[in-house]
């Protein structure tokens, strides 16, 4: 179930970046993937509102995806086991999408997205890990 569907319509705004980590996980359930192995991850974050703004936007698309890149860069290229914040976690996919989530809140919150962050509904993140399997955290920015 999807947790705003009852209160359509809403509009949406996406903005999508990628990207590339390594990383190993602990536990038998993760088998193979217990081994230090690379992801590329492509990241879409929805920003989501109940009513245009008086330009008849969501949000600025280029301060959207600046904050996007700001967010994803100190997890590009690095060994995600190696960040001190995430010692002793599993970084999966569901981690990751709500670390992400948690990093773009902040920026739409503090309206630094082109429009005041109250008037934002709700924020989504989704991370494909293939063509066949993704992630998604969403959830109320309020």
């Amino acid at each position: 179930r999807r947790l705003l569907v009852e209160e359509l319509p809403l509009f949406t705004v996406e903005v999508r970046d990628h990207i590339m980590i390594a990383h190993s996980f602990q536990g038998a359930v993760f088998g193979p993937a217990q081994a230090l192995h690379g992801a590329t991850f492509v990241v879409d974050a929805a920003f989501i509102a109940d009513t245009l703004d008086d330009n008849g936007i969501v949000i600025d698309i280029g301060r959207a995806l600046d904050a996007l890149k700001a967010v994803l860069s100190p997890l590009n290229y690095r060994n995600l086991d190696e960040v001190p914040e995430f010692k002793g976690v599993n970084t999966t996919t569901e981690f990751l999408s709500k670390h992400i989530f948690d990093g773009l809140a902040k920026p739409a919150r503090a309206g630094e997205l082109g429009r005041p962050g109250r008037e934002l509904k709700a924020l989504r993140i989704t991370l494909s890990e293939s063509h066949v399997a993704r992630a998604q955290y969403e959830a109320p920015l309020w």
